[in-house]
């Protein structure tokens, strides 16, 4: 079963930034509620998404330089990136679908 990969300050840039593709970053913490409740819809896009697109997850707590640079204010919130730009953000939890046909969007 594949995971959600965890990005930090540290390989962001390797993971993301340079990354030639589509990708969506779930930007959280352990003590937010909203999060917790995102955590296996982003496990099952993981899944579902395996070879198309790379779904990763970021604290913003143990990560607050990645966070602060992409202007993250209230979690949980999704980027999702193409070929290491941002493309689209989504705040707030969100159904699995609609999640899907906004990665569809940039798949294509």
């Amino acid at each position: 079963m594949a995971h959600p990969i965890e990005v930090t300050d540290a390989t962001f840039q390797a993971e993301i930034g340079t990354y030639k593709g589509v990708a969506l970053v779930d930007f959280w913490a352990a003590w937010c509620g909203p999060c917790r409740m995102m955590a296996p819809i982003v496990s099952e896009l993981a899944e579902d998404y395996q070879g198309k697109a790379k779904i990763a997850k970021l604290d913003v707590d143990e990560n607050p330089e990645t966070a602060s640079r992409f202007g993250i204010m209230s979690i949980p919130t999704l980027l999702i990136f193409k070929d290491g730009k941002v493309v689209d953000q989504v705040i707030g939890v969100q159904p699995k679908e609609a999640l899907k046909q906004r990665l569809n969007r940039w798949l294509q």
